[in-house]
């Protein structure tokens, strides 16, 4: 049973290799958001990132290794198990995974590249069904020494794939079902683009860098798979001085609000968008509960934010001013090695 009755779940990702129990599956509580952990599973290999199918009885999940990996696993049970051994990816340190087209595409961080995988009928991953290789390089000596594809996010028509990629300063657009190779988007150099996230209407899309504290601002046109970089806002108050590096970034349901999650300055910050998608201002920054928020997860209901503070171990929650859209700190929970939440 949920905290409240209602049934509803989180599972959260975490660093086996640094503590980590693996898989947490925690009760939802509706009428405050509280997390309470239930049980845990560590069957995947540092389970950093994670993403339900639709129906929400199966959770997939990376195994950011060396010799990288995804696994399916049946979350009907208690605790969740695996639906076959885990796939190779062949890739290294899949960081980011993503649903589309009948098919599980993975962003692998050490490689520098995406990998397709069969999904089929009852859940299970075939083998890789391609491999998308990123080339080129950027400025920064130790970061950007080649390519670092960190996500993969399928834009709302579902016909178009979106890669970011730190290590070459780009966005890859990849057409679906393929995943086809469509155009480069060239960012900033030095920039260091981790993560993507679309407007609720389909038009605009907004990548946080992780080298320089900002978001790139970005029209995107489905029609035609183009994506057009607008402008940058900073993330971090004038005159900050903390070495940070942004992780992830939320547009809320009604895109009034975007939210960025700052590892270093241990900060969520809040923008406000204009009626157009085009431009953003930073509103304010808010103490995320922790120390290094690795990821930042709006809850089905959009009324709450979830940081999941990856080196002092807890996911805290906040609610969320509806006016305003700061966030206030509700209340946390133990999870050594956090790296992500998604809800059932």
């Amino acid at each position: 049973m949920g905290a409240t009755g209602s049934g509803r779940r989180a599972y959260i990702g975490s660093f086996t290799s640094a503590g980590g129990a693996g898989i947490n599956v925690a009760d939802v509580d509706d009428e405050t958001g509280a997390l309470g952990i239930r049980n845990s599973t560590d069957v995947v290999v540092n389970p950093s990132y994670l993403t339900l199918a639709p129906g929400g009885r199966i959770l997939y999940a990376v195994s950011e290794t060396d010799d990288g990996a995804v696994a399916a696993l049946d979350v009907t049970q208690d605790p969740p198990s695996l639906l076959g051994e885990p796939v190779r990816v062949r890739g290294a340190a899949p960081t980011h995974l993503a649903l589309a087209g009948g098919q599980l595409l993975t962003a692998n961080y050490g490689s520098g590249s995406v990998t397709a995988l069969p999904v089929l009928a009852d859940g299970r991953l075939g083998e890789p069904a391609s491999v998308l290789r990123h080339e080129g390089s950027g400025p920064h000596p130790e970061r950007q020494r080649g390519p670092h594809a960190h996500a993969v996010t399928p834009d709302p028509s579902g016909g178009w794939l979106l890669a970011v990629d730190l290590g070459v300063d780009a966005v890859q657009v990849y057409a679906l079902p393929g995943p086809r190779p469509h155009r480069e988007v060239r960012l900033r150099p030095g920039s260091g683009p981790r993560h993507l996230a679309f407007h609720p209407r389909g038009d605009h899309a907004y990548v946080v860098n992780e080298l320089d504290p900002t978001i790139t601002a970005c029209r995107w046109d489905a029609a035609s798979g183009v994506l057009e970089p607008l402008g940058e806002t900073r993330v971090l108050p004038d005159g900050t001085d903390a070495e940070t590096y942004p992780a992830e970034v939320v547009v809320c349901g009604d895109g009034r609000f975007v939210w960025a999650a700052n590892r270093g300055h241990d900060s969520i910050a809040t923008l406000a968008l204009d009626a157009s998608g085009d431009r953003m201002e930073l509103v304010t920054t808010t103490p995320c509960g922790g120390h290094w928020p690795r990821d930042l997860t709006l809850d089905p209901s959009g009324r709450r934010l979830y940081a999941s503070n990856e080196r002092s171990g807890d996911i805290t929650w906040f609610g969320i001013d509806p006016s305003t859209g700061v966030p206030h700190r509700g209340g946390s929970v133990p999870a050594p090695a956090a790296s992500c939440v998604v809800f059932g």
